[in-house]
């Protein structure tokens, strides 16, 4: 069973070693899906525990992204870590298509949405081309979304609006 300890522990068991973490890493990758599911988990916990073990694997992060034939939780978890560490250039681009597909489209989990908010909220920072479009979407569907969605997306409206001033 899947619990929030359980993942917490194998989370930390993953941050003991560069291998222990690449185990996990092979789990989150598995074509079984319910341990790819859990180990979504226990990586994205991992990941805010030890942030230099997940850079080398922000490619598969990305991977995960794009992928249709996985659990939402690979994906949601995948995003939830790409949102909170520097995302390597070479990725910006991958991720901008990734999450822009995610927040346009209302049958994507709201949590993914969320997260794509933020990561290319941050991204606006470094490409401010995109604000427009980001903020064009967010006005569009704010009054139509969850409040989850409206409460991020309004934080976001704002910040955009501070730094435009």
């Amino acid at each position: 069973m899947q619990s929030k300890s359980l993942a917490t522990r194998v989370a930390e068991y993953a941050c003991s070693s560069e291998n222990a973490f690449k185990e996990l890493i092979h789990c989150y990758l598995s074509e079984d899906h319910k341990l790819a599911q859990r180990a979504a988990y226990s990586l994205s916990i991992a990941a805010r525990k030890k942030i230099d073990l997940m850079q080398p694997y922000v490619g598969i992060l990305v991977d995960q992204l794009k992928r249709n034939d996985v659990h939402d939780a690979v994906i949601r978890n995948s995003a939830r870590i790409l949102e909170e560490i520097e995302i390597p250039e070479q990725f910006h681009g991958e991720v901008m298509d990734a999450c822009f597909g995610f927040i346009q489209n209302r049958q994507t989990a709201i949590a993914i949405r969320a997260f794509s908010l933020t990561i290319l909220y941050r991204l606006s920072l470094i490409y401010p081309e995109i604000k427009n479009e980001l903020c064009y979407i967010i006005v569009e569907n704010i009054d139509y979304e969850t409040a989850a969605f409206r409460s991020r997306g309004t934080k976001i409206l704002a910040a955009l609006n501070k730094k435009t001033k």
